[in-house]
């Protein structure tokens, strides 16, 4: 895929979170962090160039609707969106089940947010962590159902070149 593409791709998966951060974040920001901008975060097992600009959408996103947690927010969400995403790769890559997906969105948030949020809003780590974990299990569901929609239908769009990048893979559940 061309550099060009690759960007075009990048600037719109960009723009489609913090459209769906915006559109959701009367639930995103709650005690259960409801975050559905977060099924995003898998498209890096069909795109693995994405890794970088999913984190750069999530830290966008709390730059822009976080409620003014600040800098730390900003870049703790920035991390956290590179490093799911890359574990979401890892599924791909490494050839693992795609029910992993659930998990790594799940856990992985679960794990990775309450590090700097719980000493910003002044709740235990535990506690919060439970709280962003089940409110990340509807993302995880999603995303691992809509996975191999988007797979297929980027065979269709992407044809050979598609094809090419993915010649390796095999089907997952």
């Amino acid at each position: 895929m061309s550099s060009t593409k690759k960007l075009c791709i990048s600037g719109i998966v960009i723009a489609m979170y913090i459209v769906v951060m915006f559109f959701t974040q009367s639930f995103a920001f709650l005690q259960f962090q409801i975050r559905i901008a977060t099924v995003i975060y898998s498209f890096s097992y069909i795109f693995p160039f994405l890794i970088l600009p999913i984190g750069l959408a999530n830290g966008l996103s709390n730059l822009l609707m976080g409620g003014g947690l600040g800098a730390l927010d900003v870049i703790g969400g920035f991390f956290a969106g590179i490093i799911v995403s890359w574990l979401a790769y890892l599924v791909r890559r490494y050839r693992l089940p795609r029910i992993l997906i659930i998990p790594i969105i799940v856990l992985g948030n679960g794990l990775i947010v309450p590090i700097w949020l719980s000493h910003l809003i002044g709740v235990p780590y535990f506690t919060l962590a439970i709280s962003v974990a089940v409110g990340q299990i509807p993302s995880g569901v999603i995303a691992y159902i809509l996975l191999p929609i988007l797979d297929e239908h980027m065979k269709k769009i992407g044809g050979h070149e598609y094809e090419k990048e993915h010649q390796n893979d095999s089907e997952r559940s």
